[in-house]
């Protein structure tokens, strides 16, 4: 049974194995393209390796999702790992278009196996008012990778004298060791033990109290909506911005160098948010959080759009990648604290096949705005995006969420209407048929 341990060493653990797994993906997608591109594609070529990359988790999210709410989360992150770093050395010798888009799924599958692992695995070693923080500090994996393999591709790729295919394809070997030295940390991650306090029980302990949950139910219950939503604006946010920026700096005269720094401090604004996430939780509140940093994010994104100094640039692309920071760890504890406690690895999944249709569609209507109306023309959609979601943050969530449910006469919180059994306070012992009992509570 996974329980929540005395101390944290096994979230620093999956922070370093996430860090090393984002960094190889991060350092192998503009690789895959520059190599591709030395095989002759063409933009359209282009765009559907990147599309492999997207649509083919699409496929297999939630059954490996349901796969995860009835067994154990470790064997998900050996083997998404294992495709990581099977995709990227491959891409690295693969000699066709046909074979690169194949090894690019391989990847963007690996990448999903292991993300609902990884989140799977807060979830459950996480107490209820643990979450925020824990979700928080692991997202920073992702940041620092996200921070590191764009630089290291980068350092490695050349496209002088002829070199961009032995030095894009050099990359993507270096991205499968730098995926597979991720196996180091993957240790004592989850094990058995009496649960503690509030933490959550796997859902394989209660497969027979529980029926399986339907996915329309999940979505329709409170607060998982809105954690999908939110979590689709930021990333789409951040893809946009990490594309179109570089258009906005050839239009403006800004220098390539330049352009990379302003995006490495948008990445280093993110990881500084996610470290501050509980004391700014503590301080505003949950949901004042969520829909403030994204109406906020909203507002600086169309700003962007106007011929500002650079160093006024710099300003607002560090408060917009702090702003950008909050969204997908409380997106993750959303999602969490609403799904019902046997579907939560489920939920999750959703959530990444949203990230994922976020991550084809949005680039998709960008550049079909921008052809028609400018460079501006993305970031306005952004903007439109983030302030959508920060108005449905602001709806009241279902159980588990921000908002406190009403009390009784006796002074208990009462249970949601959508309970259909009293949940029990953090640190308070479970109530009968709450865990024990013969059915599980949601």
């Amino acid at each position: 049974m996974c329980t929540v341990p005395p101390g944290r060493g096994w979230l620093l653990r999956l922070v370093l194995t996430f860090a090393c797994a984002q960094s190889a993906v991060s350092m192998a997608r503009p690789a895959v393209s520059y190599r591709a591109l030395a095989l002759g594609a063409d933009e359209r070529a282009i765009g559907v390796i990147t599309a492999v990359y997207a649509l083919l988790p699409l496929l297999v999210a939630v059954p490996l999702g349901r796969r995860t709410d009835h067994g154990r989360c470790t064997p998900l992150l050996v083997l998404g790992v294992a495709l990581i770093t099977g995709g990227c050395a491959l891409s690295g010798v693969a000699g066709s278009l046909p074979a690169m888009a194949a090894w690019s799924g391989v990847m963007g599958l690996g990448h999903l196996c292991f993300v609902i692992g990884a989140q799977s695995i807060v979830a459950r070693r996480s107490a209820p008012d643990e979450r925020d923080r824990n979700f928080g500090h692991f997202t920073i994996g992702a940041s620092l990778g996200q921070l590191i393999g764009p630089a290291a591709a980068g350092l490695v790729v050349s496209g002088h004298d002829g070199a961009m295919g032995p030095t894009s394809a050099t990359a993507l070997l270096v991205a499968g060791g730098l995926a597979a030295f991720s196996y180091g940390s993957l240790w004592r991650l989850e094990h058995r033990a009496a649960a503690a306090p509030g933490a959550a029980r796997p859902a394989r302990d209660r497969t027979e109290a529980s029926p399986r949950t339907p996915v329309r139910a999940i979505l329709r219950t409170r607060g998982v909506a809105a954690g999908i939503f939110m979590s689709l604006a930021v990333l789409s946010a951040t893809d946009i911005l990490t594309a179109y920026l570089p258009v906005i700096g050839e239009d403006r005269g800004i220098a390539p160098t330049t352009v990379g720094a302003l995006l490495s401090l948008r990445a280093a604004a993110t990881i500084a948010c996610r470290l501050v996430m509980a004391p700014m939780i503590r301080l505003l509140g949950r949901i004042a959080l969520m829909a403030g940093s994204c109406a906020l994010a909203g507002l600086l994104c169309a700003g962007l759009a106007l011929p500002v100094p650079v160093r006024a640039l710099a300003l607002m692309l560090a408060v917009l990648g702090f702003c950008l920071g909050v969204g997908q760890p409380l997106s993750m504890t959303t999602v969490v604290q609403a799904a019902p406690e046997a579907a939560r690895s489920t939920a999750l999944a959703l959530r990444l096949t949203g990230n994922r249709l976020g991550q084809v569609a949005a680039p998709a209507a960008a550049g079909l705005l921008a052809g028609l109306a400018g460079t501006a023309a993305p970031f306005a959609m952004l903007a439109v995006l983030l302030l959508a979601s920060a108005a449905t943050a602001l709806r009241p969530e279902g159980r588990g969420g921000g908002a406190a449910p009403p009390k009784r006469a006796g002074g208990d919180a009462a249970a949601p209407a959508s309970a259909p059994y009293p949940r029990p306070a953090p640190g308070e012992p479970p109530r009968p048929g709450a865990d024990g009992g013969t059915r599980a509570t949601r």
